[in-house]
Order: C-alpha cells, then structure tokens, then sequence
C-alpha cells in the first residue's frame, strides 16, 4: 500500500506527523509528549511546532520503549497503519534495542512471584511486617 504523501516537500508539524504516522492515538497527545521532551528529531529536544522533514532522525519514548526512526515521508492526512508504516524506517540499532528490553520484561517477569489476586486479610498483614523488617536493616 502506497501511502498518501503530500507532493510538495514542505515540513509538516512534529506532533502532527507523529499523529499520522500513529505514534500517538490523538494530536494532543504527541504535542504533549514533544513538550514533555519524550522526542527529540535530530538529536534535539524541539517544540511541537517544528517542521519535519523527509531525512530527519527522530527518537520517540512511547511507554518504556525508545525508537529512533528516520522520516521517509510526509503523510497528506492521518490513513491506515499500513500506509503509516511507510513514512519512516526505525533504525537496526533501535530494533535491537527494543527487543533485547522486550526479552528483559519478559525474564523479569517470570521471576517476580506470581500471587492468585488479591491477597487476603493474613497475607496482607504479613507483607506490611515483611516491608517494616526491611525498612529498619
């Protein structure tokens, strides 16, 4: 699927392409992370307004994840994730990256303890004593 591309190569908004190329679910949400300096396009921190263009290095925090991707592509208008995926290529580095902190979680997550739900009356007030014995060592 070719994705609808503007014929001109004018910059489009960062938090606006970050929304049509669905890095985000709404526009007030990407502006809000480029404020916040969860994106950085070129190694910079920026502000919502500056343009992006097609070569362009960006490295976005979404969740606990960084992905640094490079613009292909100046989206015409928000399209489907299919099209989207082709206004940017995410870097070897950053794939690597991601998937090695995937394998982390996982790992992590087999050796927390696993409880049933939540814990009853007995149990509760066991893990209060056990918090209060390793705050005082």
């Amino acid at each position: 699927m070719k994705p609808d591309v503007s014929p001109s190569p004018e910059p489009l908004r960062v938090d606006k392409w970050l929304w049509c190329a669905r890095f985000f679910r709404t526009r007030s949400l990407a502006a809000g992370a480029v404020t916040g300096g969860k994106v950085h396009v070129n190694g910079q921190r920026v502000k919502p307004s500056r343009g992006v263009r097609p070569g362009d290095v960006l490295e976005v925090t979404v969740g606990f994840e960084v992905v640094t991707i490079q613009v292909t592509a100046i989206p015409a208008r928000r399209g489907p994730a299919a099209a989207a995926r082709l206004c940017y290529e995410e870097t070897p580095e950053s794939v690597a990256r991601r998937e090695r902190h995937r394998e982390q979680r996982r790992l992590a997550a087999m050796a927390a303890p696993q409880t049933p739900g939540r814990p009853d009356k007995r149990t509760r007030r066991e893990l209060l004593r056990f918090h209060r014995r390793q705050g005082e060592e």
